[in-house]
């Protein structure tokens, strides 16, 4: 197995935050290539619960992220190291902060939210994809909740996002999914980890 890192880190208004790392799977390391991933969402999107499934961790003791926290997750070609970060108000501000080094961007959205939350959502993705240091890399959007009734459509997200002229050459995945079917959230996953080492060969001399 694959180590599982965890990292939790508390955000106050002048930027200082303290660290807590625990080690949650022992096992040698893993050669699979490492991609460093950085993941938003609104607060009550799923974030947490999802990184926390796809690491086979218990979900009774989940509660929304305070600051950001990094998890190791492993796919069976490479491990993504996410880092995910709060979703409410007063710490989306300082997302920005913590965008240096990512590879790959996961926007994870309440498909079923309110038409008030939905718009903040749009906002927020916009805002962070137009940032210099993510505007030139792939993103995955899970469209989660895809369960409840309330739930958009892929095709209605697609055009209220704007996500085709939002892109603007980037390569992107629109993903529908729920807690309930983490099949398609691996699935979500793997197209994403295809679309990092297509680039990662791209970038690399010598390689097809």
């Amino acid at each position: 197995m694959g180590q599982c890192l965890e990292l939790s880190a508390a955000v106050c208004r002048i930027g200082v935050y303290s660290c807590f790392r625990t080690l949650c799977c022992k096992g040698p390391p893993s050669p699979r290539t490492e991609y460093d991933v950085v993941c938003v969402g609104l607060t009550g999107s799923g974030k947490s619960s999802l990184l926390t499934q796809l690491c086979s961790e218990s979900t009774d003791s989940i509660i929304p992220t305070t600051g950001f926290r990094i998890k190791a997750v492993p796919f069976q070609n490479a491990i993504l190291n996410v880092k995910e970060l709060g979703g409410a108000d007063n710490i989306r501000k300082y997302w920005s902060r913590y965008y240096q080094g990512s590879q790959g961007v996961v926007f994870v959205l309440d498909s079923a939210s309110s038409e008030d939350d939905l718009e903040t959502a749009r906002n927020e993705l916009h805002s962070a994809l137009q940032h210099p240091q993510l505007c030139t890399l792939p993103f995955l959007i899970l469209a989660n909740h895809q369960d409840k009734p309330a739930a958009r459509s892929l095709q209605e997200i697609k055009k209220y996002f704007e996500l085709e002229p939002l892109a603007r050459g980037q390569r992107w995945i629109l993903q529908p999914c729920s807690v309930e079917n983490m099949d398609a959230v691996k699935e979500g996953f793997n197209q994403f980890i295809n679309l990092l080492e297509e680039i990662d060969q791209e970038h690399t001399p010598g390689r097809l």
